[in-house]
Parts: C-alpha cells; sequence; structure tokens
C-alpha cells in the first residue's frame, strides 16, 4: 500500500474537532422546527407497582398543554422489541414478555413511563407532569439478583418462573467434569462485575416531524444507526413500510452502546407529531438519563480452575448470573450469553464449562454498554489469573506466560467455539512490563512505604471479538468540482469517522483531506448502514470505503484513457487526478467529470464488505498504583498499553480511542457503582452520588502497538473502540489487590475498590492479624 500523505497509517489531525472546540458542533437539541411544540415524559416514582390515571382531561385542559398520551391512546403501536433473544440449554427459547411503549397498568423499574405530555413549552409541560393525579398501589419488588432469585421472592413477571429469563450453556460439561477429577489442585473465585451508567454528554433528545400529504415521518435524535433505528420503528412499532420514515442523526456526543437501541420517546413523539399535526422535541434531563436509559455490566461470576502442579490450566467452570432489570432490552440477553464465549481469555484450556442466566430484576433494563460482554468476561478470567497466582505462589505473568495460547496454534479454537486467528500474547506481555519498568517495581515499592503507603503492579493481558456481524456498504463519489464525497450508515459518535474514512480515500484518489467529504446519519441520502457497534465501523465500514474507492479509480481511468489516449493500465492516480504513468499529462478529476461519458454513475461507485468472522484485539494493559492504608485512597500513579490492533489506520485516533476506553474501565475499577436500594429506589441517581472519574484521578498513559495482521479482515485490522474499557478493568484491579496483598495478605476486593471499601478491608485484615 503507498504511504500517502493524508493516508492509512498517518496520525492526520481530526477534521472535526475545529467545529468541536469551537461550539459550532450541531446536536439534536441545537435543532428546532417552526411550530415546535416540546414534551415531557411522566415517570414511575416505584419499582413496582399498579397504577390508574385520574385526571387526564383535567392536565388535558390546562394552559398550553396540547396532549397527555396514556397507554390507551397508544395501544396500537407495537412493542419494543428484543433482537437478542437467547435459547435455554433445553433447546426452548427465552420467555420474552411484552415491553409495550407504555404500560397500561403495571410498572416494573424506577423511572418506567406512564404518560407523556405535550405542550407548548417545555415548563408547561413540567406544570401538566406535576398536575397529573396517580393512583399508585406498590407491590413486593425483586431488586438484585440474590433477592430475585431467593426461594419465594416477588415474581417480576407472572410467566417468568423464579425470575430467571433464560439457562443457557457453552463448552462441554463431561469434558470438563473429568478433567476436574483429576487435577491436583483447585482454585475458586466469586466476582462482582459491578452496574453502570453510561454518562455520556449528550443526554438523549428526538425531534419528530409529521408530513401528512406523504405520510411520512422525520426523527431527528442522536443515535449509533439511524437505519436501525428506522428499521425498528417500521416493521415493529408503527408497522408501515420503512421509506414511510426518515431518520437523520446530526453530531452526536457520546454513545458507547447505550444509543444504539431503541427508547420509547422516539415513536412517543413521533405519534404525537402525526396527532397534532406540529413537530414535537424531546430532551432528557441528566435525571432521566440515569432513569429511563438501559444500564451496563451487572453480572456476579463464580469461576472453578482446576490445575496440574506445575500450574496449568486443565478446565475451568464458569458460572455467570446477569441482571438484566425488569426488561429484556434489545440485545439485553444476548449481551451476557455471548459475552460468555470469550471467558477462557487468551489462554490454553482444554475444557470448559459455562453455565449463563438471565435474571428479571425490578430494575432499569440492563444491555450493551462498550464492549458488551467482552469487558465482563476478560475481568472475570485476567482478576481470576492473578488471585490462583497469589494461591499457589506464582508470579501472575509466568502463570499467564506458563498458560498462553502460543503463537503456533493459531488458529486456535476455543472450548467454546471461538477461532482466534492470530495472537502472541506473551509478546505484548513482555513488551509491557518492559515499559511499565516492571523490573524497577522493588525499589518504587521500598520507596512508597517509606511514604507510608502501600504500592502494587497489576497486569491484564485481554482478547476481545469484534468487527465481525453483516455487511456494510460505503459509496465513494467525485463531485462537479473535483471533491470527493464518502457516504457511509455507520455513526460518528465522537470516535473521529470523519477522518478515518477520509484517509481511506485519501489513500485511494490521492486528494487532500479538505476535499473529501464525509456524509452519515440519514436514511435518505445513505441506502443503508450497520451502524456503530461492536467496534466494528473502521474494520468494516473502512473495508467498504476501501473498496469503493479503488473501483472509483478504475472507472476514473476507463473515462480518463480515451482522452488522454492511453490505456487504463498506463494510468495512475496522482494530485487528485488522473495522469499517464511517467509524465505530467493528465486530467484533474474536475475535468473528467466534464467528459461527455462522464455519468453520474461512472463518477461513483458503491461497494459492500462482509466480514467472514470476528477480529481478535488483544494487548497487555499494566497498572500500577499507591494505596493510603489510613484513608484507603488509591492514586494510579503510572499506567502502560502494548495493544496488537493488527493494522493501524491512524495513530492519533488510536490513541484517543484507547485513552478513552482506559479512563472508563479506570472508572468502573475504582469509582462507579449503581446502587438501588431494597425498595428499589435508584440511589446513585445523579452525578451527585454517581461517582464518574475525573482528569486529577488519572495518569499519563504510555500507549504503544504490537501490532500482529489480522487474517480475517481484508485491510489487516482489528478493531479498537471497545479495548481500552477492556483491558484497563482487571489491570487496576489487580494493582490495588497486589498491593493489598502485599502488606496485608488481602486477595480479593470487589469493585469498584473505593476509599471505604479498601479501607474496610485493611481494618478486618488487622482485626484478623491481632486475633
Amino acid at each position: 500500500m503507498r504511504a500517502m500523505k493524508f493516508g492509512v497509517g498517518q496520525a492526520v489531525r481530526r477534521v472535526e474537532d475545529a467545529r468541536f472546540v469551537t461550539g459550532t458542533g450541531r446536536y439534536t437539541s441545537d435543532i428546532a422546527a417552526e411550530g415546535m411544540a416540546h414534551a415531557v415524559v411522566v415517570r414511575s416514582p416505584h419499582a413496582h407497582a399498579r397504577f390508574a390515571i385520574e385526571n387526564v382531561a383535567e392536565v388535558r385542559a390546562m394552559p398550553g398543554v396540547l396532549a397527555v398520551y396514556t397507554a390507551e391512546d397508544v395501544a396500537h403501536l407495537g412493542d419494543i422489541p428484543c433482537l437478542g433473544p437467547v435459547k435455554n440449554s433445553d433447546g426452548k427459547r427465552m420467555v420474552l414478555p411484552p415491553n409495550p411503549v407504555l404500560p397500561k397498568d403495571t410498572v416494573r423499574h424506577i423511572g418506567e413511563a406512564v404518560a407523556f405530555i405535550v405542550a407548548e413549552t417545555e415548563a408547561a409541560g413540567r406544570d401538566a407532569a406535576e398536575a397529573l393525579v396517580i393512583d399508585w398501589e406498590p407491590l413486593p419488588v425483586a431488586v438484585g439478583m440474590e433477592a430475585a432469585l431467593a426461594e419465594g421472592a416477588p415474581l417480576v413477571w407472572p410467566e417468568v418462573p423464579g425470575n430467571v429469563a433464560f439457562d443457557t450453556h457453552h463448552g462441554d460439561k463431561a469434558k470438563t467434569d473429568k478433567a476436574f477429577a483429576k487435577a491436583d489442585r483447585v482454585v475458586s473465585l466469586t466476582l462482582v462485575n459491578n452496574r453502570l451508567i453510561a454518562n455520556y454528554l449528550e443526554t438523549r433528545a428526538c425531534l419528530a416531524e409529521y408530513d401528512a400529504g406523504k405520510s411520512r415521518w422525520t426523527l431527528t435524535l442522536g443515535s449509533q444507526g439511524s437505519h436501525d433505528i428506522r428499521d425498528i420503528l417500521a416493521r415493529h412499532i408503527f408497522k408501515v413500510e420503512p421509506g414511510n420514515i426518515r431518520v437523520v442523526t446530526p453530531d452526536v456526543g457520546g454513545g458507547f452502546g447505550t444509543k444504539i437501541f431503541m427508547y420509547r420517546e422516539y415513536p412517543l413523539t413521533m405519534f404525537a407529531a402525526e396527532q397534532l399535526g406540529r413537530p414535537v422535541r424531546w430532551v432528557a434531563e441528566r435525571s432521566e438519563h440515569f432513569l429511563g436509559d438501559t444500564q451496563g455490566r451487572d453480572n456476579v461470576t463464580t469461576l472453578e480452575m482446576a490445575l496440574d502442579r506445575r500450574g496449568r490450566f486443565l478446565a475451568m467452570r464458569v458460572d455467570l448470573k446477569a441482571d438484566l432489570g425488569a426488561y429484556a432490552s434489545q440485545f439485553g440477553p444476548y449481551v451476557p450469553a455471548a459475552g460468555a464465549t470469550m471467558s477462557p481469555g487468551c489462554y490454553d484450556i482444554p475444557a470448559i464449562d459455562v453455565r449463563v442466566r438471565g435474571i428479571y430484576t425490578n430494575t432499569v433494563p440492563v444491555d450493551a454498554y462498550r464492549g458488551a460482554g467482552r469487558p465482563e468476561a476478560a475481568y472475570a478470567i485476567e482478576r481470576f489469573v492473578d488471585y490462583i497466582a497469589h494461591t499457589i505462589g506464582k508470579a501472575p505473568d509466568a502463570l499467564r506466560a506458563l498458560n498462553f495460547i502460543k503463537p503456533e496454534k493459531m488458529p486456535y479454537r476455543t472450548s467454546t467455539g471461538r477461532v482466534y486467528d492470530t495472537g502472541e500474547f506473551e509478546g505484548h506481555l513482555r513488551r509491557a512490563l518492559e515499559v511499565a519498568d516492571h523490573a524497577g517495581f522493588k525499589e518504587r515499592l521500598r520507596a512508597s512505604r517509606k511514604k507510608g503507603l502501600l504500592r502494587g503492579i497489576g497486569m491484564a493481558s485481554y482478547i476481545e471479538a469484534c468487527a465481525g456481524g453483516g455487511p456494510e456498504a460505503a459509496e465513494v463519489r467525485i463531485e462537479e468540482g473535483g471533491s470527493a464525497t464518502v457516504l457511509i450508515g455507520t455513526q460518528s459518535t465522537g470516535q473521529g469517522h470523519l477522518t478515518a474514512y477520509a484517509q481511506l480515500a485519501s489513500q485511494q484518489l490521492d486528494l487532500p483531506m479538505d476535499r473529501i467529504r464525509v456524509l452519515q446519519g440519514d436514511t435518505d441520502a445513505i441506502a443503508t448502514g450497520s451502524g456503530t457497534g461492536g467496534s466494528r465501523s473502521i474494520p468494516v465500514g473502512g473495508a467498504a470505503v476501501q473498496k469503493a474507492s479503488i473501483s472509483l479509480v478504475a472507472k476514473l481511468k476507463q473515462l480518463a484513457s480515451e482522452a488522454l489516449e492511453a490505456g487504463p493500465a498506463d494510468l495512475e492516480i496522482a494530485a487528485g487526478g488522473v495522469r499517464i504513468a511517467g509524465t505530467d499529462r493528465g486530467l484533474s478529476f474536475a475535468e473528467i467529470a466534464t467528459l461527455p461519458g462522464a455519468s453520474a454513475d461512472m463518477l461513483r461507485a458503491r461497494e459492500d464488505w462482509t466480514p467472514p468472522a470476528d477480529t481478535y484485539p488483544n494487548g497487555t494493559h499494566v497498572a500500577e498504583v499507591e494505596v493510603d492504608p489510613e484513608t484507603g485512597a488509591v492514586t494510579i500513579v503510572r499506567y502502560t498499553v502494548v495493544d496488537d490492533f493488527g493494522v493501524t489506520l491512524n495513530p492519533l485516533l488510536l490513541a484517543g480511542q484507547v485513552h478513552g476506553g482506559a479512563v472508563q474501565g479506570i472508572g468502573q475499577a475504582l469509582h462507579e457503582r449503581v446502587i438501588y436500594d431494597e425498595g428499589g429506589q435508584l440511589v446513585t441517581a445523579s452525578l451527585m452520588d454517581y461517582r464518574l472519574p475525573r482528569a486529577d484521578d488519572l495518569p499519563s498513559f504510555t500507549f504503544e502497538t504490537r501490532n500482529v495482521p489480522s487474517t480475517t479482515n481484508v485491510m489487516g485490522m482489528k478493531g479498537a473502540g471497545e479495548a481500552g474499557a477492556i483491558g484497563a478493568t482487571p489491570a487496576t484491579m489487580n494493582a490495588v489487590i497486589d498491593a493489598l496483598h502485599r502488606a496485608y495478605g488481602i486477595a480479593h476486593v470487589d469493585m469498584p475498590a473505593t476509599p471505604d471499601r479498601i479501607f474496610a478491608a485493611i481494618r478486618e485484615a488487622e482485626a484478623r492479624r491481632a486475633a
């Protein structure tokens, strides 16, 4: 591949940033339509209750109120679908209770919508919401998986016995049992993967408009893919042809998986716009984000490892329980079930038995959050490997090296059916330890002890699966003035897609970045799109852009060949034009666009690419921390990442993705936790109570790549959008527990490792010693 000034591998600065840093980004809440009305959602204050709304007519008559919609008004709309159901181990499909746009008479989690008010102003809508009289009959609740699985626990859904939504399995139980019977030693650990709230910068919002003459809606919203939103609305909820709905996504201030999904506010604003004959906009407050958007993680995992005398892994059992919340969200059941297939991690484990159960509880639904099941699996195995190392008295790096899958075994089929195409796990582990100065840790440990502080170093060698799924299509075209436009159905939520796709087109067209425009987020302008998720936008969408660009080059050479009186094979692309190789005779793209044969079809190319399999990014994170035993406070003092992403498109964008993901992983490890009380009230319902990582919590990151190209991706890429969040959580926790283990023999603390938890663990360890 040619090394182009703006092409693949170049550290090009983001072209989007000029708009964003100057405040001229255009988000959904920046967009207004003439005659726009404002919507307010009325939400349940109870986690489980029957209800009846008593004064709808009175509220509808209040000044400025245009409509009050309840379940009766939208009963004709289809349910919000679950697109990721899971089969039970017996082959039967899980029970999927209904998820209506508005519930008729029963709510099942705090914050569930019960009415939708539209008014001339937001203030009038909020006044109406406060005036709505609702008769509530609280019902018993099941909050948390332990309570939901207890004997005689209240049922979230009468049709789901024991609150178990599904019970599925991966691996070979008989083979695993046989290996355990021969083991020299068995080590077990139960750990918690805490529930999280995404907290992107831009809360959700939507603006619906209806054209009665065309019987057609336009919905503008921040999403991770306009086409998926359109198709769910059309096929599942409104039951119309997709062409009757246009979905437009402008700039998006963060997604992290949570903006992929269908939420009830989208069809409700559309229905209101149709009924009222005027645009309707809804913008969430931050408190509504906590109560109304899907949450993430929330697993409890018990692991058992069978080992031989050397510490080699013979077999592993995994029992994973995943809290789904009150409803089976769009991909909610699929996330833990599919994520569990990554349970072996980077290790050569001959036999594995994985049980996965999804549990309904009276809490906000849980769905994909950055990594979607893979961070949960990576945390479980990497925290467990360190625990095993401490238990059997072996160095964590040595235990990993002993059990890693060797490069010569690639492609390697895991005991859960995953096929890793490439990976040199010990290579990046050793490099990360070298960069982190693992050899000098003892000297730094002594320095910390002199200050009265504990010090620990922790590592995590992760592998994840991404960049798979169905096809992605891209169109690249030459405009009248010789510039280029890329049309693609993925969706940037801040990652830098406009830069990345322009680089790929520039590689083939030799155009500068400012002459390449990238269009996303409009179902009228872009024929198809799978949206953004699973770190597939650049590995899959980028492959389509590259293919389309190459096809367009062939057409441009064909057009130019007659005018230049040369065969296409004798032509080359250079400086935004076509010229005869080795000469200065050529035509610019603008000139080619005026040639007699330059039809619209000859000036554009559309190609798609379907990944034959998932890719498997992998790498090692090394965290080093100091812990104050008097307060339990943790300070990350050094942080090193060495990743294998196959092929790097843009080192600057890549570093940004890894840094951002690592911050989220560190946030989960040390700070973030969703807490519900026994009655199902969300205790951590604001940023006053829910602790996000801040700049002064974080170190400077040392990041580099040690890439081995993927054999299943046409460009050799593996995907990088979620990897930082996958490696950071176990590395950080392993560092904290290493510090506690060295000083007090503490073998495990669950996330988040907050000062109070660490302080309590230290005091308990001291009490044991004293006894």
